[in-house]
């Protein structure tokens, strides 16, 4: 069973918001049905992603602006190896953070969110749907407090309830905002349900 064209579904939030545990069930979940489905996560394997991780571990080990510019090359490299090749074979592909999170972290640095927008809407795929889950910033990093690699860059309490403000103030007809603080299996229920209405409604299955 095959969609008749990709479908790209975007998951975002705050760390420790529950994004990659979404995807994971909700992969889950579209391959038990039959179909074809990838995901990918940003910052990606790319050299660019690879310095954004290894400087993370750092407070203040790059400036807003450095940071955008890593984020960009990064993207544009997931956009042209993996988002646009696996879209063209009418897969299903879940991915975790997408420019969303560049508006939200580094526009809560400072920089102006909607050049943020234009700059990435200028090569980046626009998603089909986009989850983000809103989840209380202390709840969050309690959450990952026992990750062993930690992001001092992005992960302090005073960052990302600003963060957070930038999240919940994107809207659009494709953008889903989630309660985070609800269960994974009643968090999952929504995302599934919404997923499954558009394959339905807007594309027809194959």
């Amino acid at each position: 069973m095959k969609v008749k064209k990709g479908i790209l579904i975007v998951f975002e939030g705050i760390d420790g918001s529950g994004k990659s545990t979404q995807v994971q069930i909700l992969r889950k979940i579209l391959e038990d049905k039959g179909l074809d489905v990838v995901d990918f996560r940003e910052p990606s394997q790319s050299p660019w992603g690879q310095k954004i991780k290894e400087k993370a571990a750092l407070p203040d080990s790059l400036s807003p602006e450095e940071e955008l510019e890593l984020f960009v090359k990064d993207r544009k490299d997931n956009v042209q190896k993996n988002l646009r090749p696996a879209l063209a074979k009418n897969k299903i592909v879940l991915l975790d953070r997408y420019y969303f999170s560049t508006m939200a972290y580094q526009g809560a640095k400072g920089l102006d969110v909607e050049k943020i927008r234009q700059m990435n809407e200028s090569f980046a795929i626009r998603p089909d749907m986009v989850f983000i889950l809103d989840v209380d910033e202390g709840k969050a990093l309690h959450r990952i407090q026992d990750r062993k690699n930690k992001d001092l860059l992005f992960e302090r309490l005073d960052y990302l309830v600003e963060v957070r403000k930038k999240f919940r103030h994107f809207q659009g007809e494709n953008i889903f905002h989630i309660d985070s603080e609800k269960t994974p299996e009643e968090i999952s229920k929504i995302i599934s349900s919404v997923v499954f209405k558009y394959i339905h409604n807007d594309l027809q299955l194959s």
